[in-house]
């Protein structure tokens, strides 16, 4: 049976790009993959490199980068780039215009403007105090995802090139995450409630916020812990495990892998189970340089 490495590389388009499963070469895929196969040990491969050169042609003139080469609007999948090891920088993407481009980035509720907008209406915000997290697109609202692959990609961007400019804006995002948490622990794509009623946390979301609230303590980070190992007993989904496992070593554990394989045969599922197998050797790329 072939290695989630192996795998991976033959997925890979001749373009140097990934799909999601068949078909043209997308951002997200490409990184993850790209980000997959070094931490396996595979950094110096060509194969990654030719990765690593494709998303050079997805950086918009803004800094950010586009979902794939066709799209003109940068949009989240900007911090992504900025997860991979700085190695590959040379014929890649220009990493300090694109963590320029992340750090201008905000929810759109965060804005002065929207604020009064509320007030006027008297339209009570679902918590009192908003922190500022990131939006899936430039000037739409903030959700869990971005906001935790955001602080991620400045927080390793900053030890990388020594900046100082992110760290406030990282604490912001943290502060969104931990005001975001659903009543059972856990986290959902954002939403506390819905309807009038406590909303339910998800696995996939649980673990990516897990995983970007690494090193932080206390009973809030214990209760999603506690969450976390909840929703991994229970897990069906190869990607969701993944998540929860990356995100359960990023506080100390050592979860079990469930007895899950790659459904689909995806570039996502092949390249989170490689990158959950590698942090469970010692080697995290989402929190080292």
């Amino acid at each position: 049976m072939m290695s989630y490495p192996e795998e991976l590389l033959g997925l890979q388009n001749a373009d140097g790009g990934w799909s999601y499963h068949r078909g043209g070469s997308w951002t997200e895929p490409t990184c993850y993959a790209v980000l997959a196969l070094a931490a396996s040990g595979m950094g110096d491969a060509p194969q990654v490199r030719n990765g690593a050169q494709w998303l050079r042609r997805c950086q918009r003139p803004d800094g950010g980068l586009a979902p794939r080469q066709s799209v003109v609007e940068s949009t989240w999948l900007t911090a992504l780039a900025l997860l991979l090891p700085p190695a590959l920088a040379a014929g890649s993407v220009d990493r300090k215009r694109a963590a320029e481009w992340v750090l201008a980035q905000s929810g759109r509720e965060s804005g002065w403007v929207n604020r009064l907008r509320l007030w006027m209406l008297g339209v009570q915000t679902e918590v009192e105090v908003q922190f500022d997290g990131w939006p899936w697109y430039p000037g739409a609202a903030a959700w869990v995802g971005p906001t935790a692959l955001s602080i991620l990609a400045l927080t390793k961007y900053g030890r990388q090139d020594h900046g100082a400019d992110e760290k406030g804006r990282v604490a912001e995002g943290r502060a969104y995450l931990l005001a975001r948490r659903c009543r059972d622990g856990g986290w959902n794509h954002g939403s506390t409630k819905a309807l009038g009623y406590d909303s339910d946390s998800y696995p996939e979301t649980t673990g990516l916020a897990l995983l970007a609230l690494a090193g932080s303590e206390g009973d809030e980070i214990s209760q999603g812990i506690a969450r976390g190992e909840q929703h991994l007993a229970g897990c069906r989904s190869s990607e969701a495990a993944n998540w929860l496992r990356l995100g359960l070593m990023a506080h100390g554990r050592r979860p079990v892998a469930p007895a899950l394989k790659p459904a689909h045969g995806t570039t996502m599922e092949a390249a989170l189970a490689a990158l959950a197998d590698a942090a469970q050797q010692g080697r995290n790329l989402f929190l080292e340089t």
